[in-house]
């Protein structure tokens, strides 16, 4: 009976063993997740950020030109919606479904 029992004892260490190792595979796959909720929160953070100062830039430049220029609602209207379509710019640049601008290089061949 005691042969019964080691070899008990040595299954019971093995299964031991193997939820351990399976129990760190576990821990880590959740660390990974946990790492990819933080980018994704931070990138929303980004992009929601870049949106509104976007917007809040274009209202602020269209008041300070009505107050200066004395147009009335007009310099801000504009203003306001043309911050609106930088932001979205922005925010699709951020995003990567528009590419980001890139300095020309000028041409040897045309001298």
């Amino acid at each position: 009976m005691e042969d019964g029992d080691d070899g008990l004892d040595r299954r019971l260490n093995d299964l031991g063993e193997r939820l351990a190792e399976r129990k760190t595979a576990a821990d880590r796959a959740g660390d990974k997740a946990r790492g990819a909720d933080k980018s994704a929160y931070s990138q929303a953070i980004k992009v929601s950020s870049e949106f509104i100062a976007g917007i809040v830039a274009g209202a602020l430049i269209g008041y300070l030109i009505d107050t200066l220029a004395g147009t009335g609602p007009w310099g801000l209207v504009i203003f306001l919606l043309l911050g609106f379509c930088a932001a979205v710019l922005n925010v699709m640049r951020a995003l990567g479904k528009v590419a980001t601008p890139q300095p020309r290089k000028p041409d040897d061949d045309r001298t």
